[in-house]
């Protein structure tokens, strides 16, 4: 995978967040079936959902269908079934969903789709059966590479002591990407001096986020860099980073959105970190439910569809469609974007 950083990001960047709302061509908008498509996130009120959730309504206008958002206070896949059972209830045409725990939700999955209810994971996946398409935002074992380099950039030399911080630890992608990580560490001898001591979960919540960042700095006095692989769990620990002085001794990097994180990249408690555009996964999620539910896709593997100001995609034989490479934010860059 390709990692753009600088003004190539910059250019970029700004194409990817150009909001032209269209809709497609063969696989475009219109048609006549009703869309009323809800999103299910881990959690509300989490920034990085609201952020997604916005490209979803944008994709909705342009369809002339509808959006709604809905979902637990607390990232767990129990807290997910009553509201996937609720949208059951209520005869949505699709639930487009990003699963805590993939198995426990899937029976509640499979009988909306035995209604008739088309379903889309994105951010993280359902249990394969209990989907349709899987909107996947970048390659997981890319993530997984990237945030190792970044790591290994910012710490002198690339060797001493590093630990995760993750979301939940049944989060289907977090564990993809853990195991990139792993498998990169184990793997490429770039990263001898680097050792893993231990995987931390904050549950996508800034409170544990946070007690969990301090657990690591106390535990592990000589820990060298943090690695939080979501969006809660970065913003958390450079917090936690700032507090407690350890901000330029101790380096952090992992995913973040740049309206999060920017204070903490221009003031180097964090000096890069990476995402794919928000926005747009939640857009190519809706645009993607939508031709799901007007039938001009089946979520066959091999189809090609068009999903509007996004242009092409095709579903791979795993299901997934492949939002895109994600980019590098750093204090030259950051400023570029706002989500």
């Amino acid at each position: 995978m390709r990692w753009r950083r600088g003004s190539q990001f910059a250019t970029a960047g700004m194409a990817i967040l150009a909001l032209v709302a269209c809709g497609g061509s063969s696989g475009g908008g219109g048609g006549t079936t009703a869309l009323n498509i809800a999103f299910l996130p881990k959690a509300v009120n989490n920034p990085y959902f609201d952020v997604a959730a916005s490209g979803g309504q944008e994709a909705a206008t342009a369809l002339s269908g509808q959006f709604k958002q809905v979902g637990p206070s607390e990232a767990t896949g129990a807290a997910q079934i009553p509201f996937i059972q609720t949208l059951t209830q209520q005869n949505v045409s699709a639930i487009v969903v990003s699963a805590d725990d993939p198995d426990a939700i899937a029976p509640a999955l499979k009988q909306a789709m035995a209604k008739g209810i088309k379903v889309v994971g994105y951010d993280s996946s359902p249990a394969k059966d209990a989907r349709n398409v899987f909107i996947n935002q970048a390659d997981s074992k890319g993530i997984g590479v990237v945030q190792v380099q970044m790591v290994c950039d910012e710490i002198p030399g690339c060797a001493g002591e590093i630990a995760v911080l993750s979301a939940t630890s049944t989060a289907t992608n977090q564990n993809a990407w853990i195991q990139a990580m792993k498998d990169e560490l184990a793997s490429n001898s770039k990263y001898a001096g680097l050792k893993l001591v231990k995987v931390a979960y904050g549950n996508d919540d800034p409170q544990t986020s946070t007690t969990e960042a301090q657990a690591l700095l106390t535990s592990y006095p000589n820990l060298k860099g943090i690695i939080s692989p979501t969006t809660v769990g970065i913003s958390a620990a450079a917090q936690v980073l700032k507090q407690t002085g350890k901000a330029g001794k101790v380096q952090l990097t992992g995913l973040g959105t740049p309206n999060l994180m920017r204070a903490f990249v221009k003031d180097g408690t964090c000096k890069e970190f990476a995402l794919w555009n928000v926005k747009d996964l939640g857009y190519l999620a809706y645009y993607t439910a939508a031709l799901l539910v007007q039938g001009k896709i089946k979520g066959n593997p091999g189809e090609k569809f068009t999903a509007g100001r996004l242009g092409d995609y095709t579903i791979d034989p795993n299901g997934v469609v492949l939002l895109g490479p994600p980019f590098v934010f750093k204090a030259d860059n950051i400023d570029q974007l706002n989500f």
